[in-house]
């Protein structure tokens, strides 16, 4: 009797994990980000409110050059998908989505919660976040509390508000197998984020704190050592350049070399 010989096993090939837009599933040390904000249409709301999208995105790239210092870049679209007017909705979302991919750039959702709350806003956005080039910036200055007007004052959030988001977003990560995802927080002054130390690192999740001092070179660096001195030290640090605000009064824009002589030097440049 002939025993049958056995069938050759089938190799079984696992999905390619995904990765970040420029490679690798880590942010850092390998990159610094740098990148434009704002919304399309909206010139007083940052760069890429101004001329074509697709420009604006491809613009980034030489505007980023001299930031690099050793590391790879990274760039960065920041849309303004909420703010204490508008939203974007998900048509307008993914032509910002598809210019970042042409360029292989991570898409950041800035979001301005107004009178919700941050963790609701985030999540809100869900189907965006579960892409591996996707994350979130929280601009807490425009949190209002009940009869505060917004850019009357202010609005302020708190560690914990903060380690709600990046608790949910390293689920998302967990979940869907992403790489490392970007949680950016803005900060104006030191009153905008109260009892910062409740934020927590979490995995999967790149916590950056970005100063956002406006006016001339010397209140802004400033501005950045005050603010900095609450950051938690898992927290990368970033720094905003505005192209009117800082050039009003006889100001200028600080150098690259004047912004990464900063302590620490920030890993992620945004220009608005």
């Amino acid at each position: 009797m002939r025993i049958p010989a056995p069938s050759p096993q089938r190799k079984i090939t696992k999905p390619a994990q995904a990765t970040l837009p420029r490679g690798g599933r880590d942010v850092f040390p390998r990159y610094r980000l740098v990148g434009y904000a704002g919304v399309t249409g909206a010139s007083t709301l940052g760069r890429l409110g101004t001329g074509p999208q697709n420009q604006r995105v491809a613009e980034i790239e030489g505007r980023a050059k001299p930031y690099a210092a050793g590391r790879e870049i990274l760039p960065v679209v920041e849309v303004l998908a909420i703010t204490t007017r508008a939203a974007l909705d998900d048509a307008q979302i993914a032509k910002y989505h598809k210019a970042a991919r042409k360029h292989r750039a991570v898409m950041l959702l800035n979001l301005q919660p107004g009178r919700s709350e941050s963790i609701t806003e985030t999540k809100a956005f869900q189907k965006w976040l579960k892409e591996p080039d996707v994350g979130v910036a929280l601009d807490p200055e425009w949190a209002m509390d009940r009869g505060q007007r917004p850019g009357g004052v202010y609005g302020h959030t708190t560690g914990a508000e903060l380690d709600e988001v990046a608790r949910y977003l390293s689920g998302l990560v967990k979940q869907y197998n992403l790489p490392e995802k970007v949680m950016v927080y803005h900060q104006v002054a030191r009153s905008v984020v109260r009892k910062e130390s409740d934020l927590k690192d979490h995995d999967g999740v790149v916590a950056i704190k970005s100063v956002d001092g406006l006016g001339h070179p010397g209140p802004k660096k400033n501005t950045y050592r005050v603010v900095n001195k609450t950051t938690p030290k898992f927290v990368h640090v970033g720094f905003k350049l505005f192209f009117t605000e800082d050039r009003r009064h006889g100001g200028r824009l600080m150098t690259p070399n004047e912004v990464l002589g900063l302590k620490p030097p920030p890993e992620y440049v945004m220009f608005e």
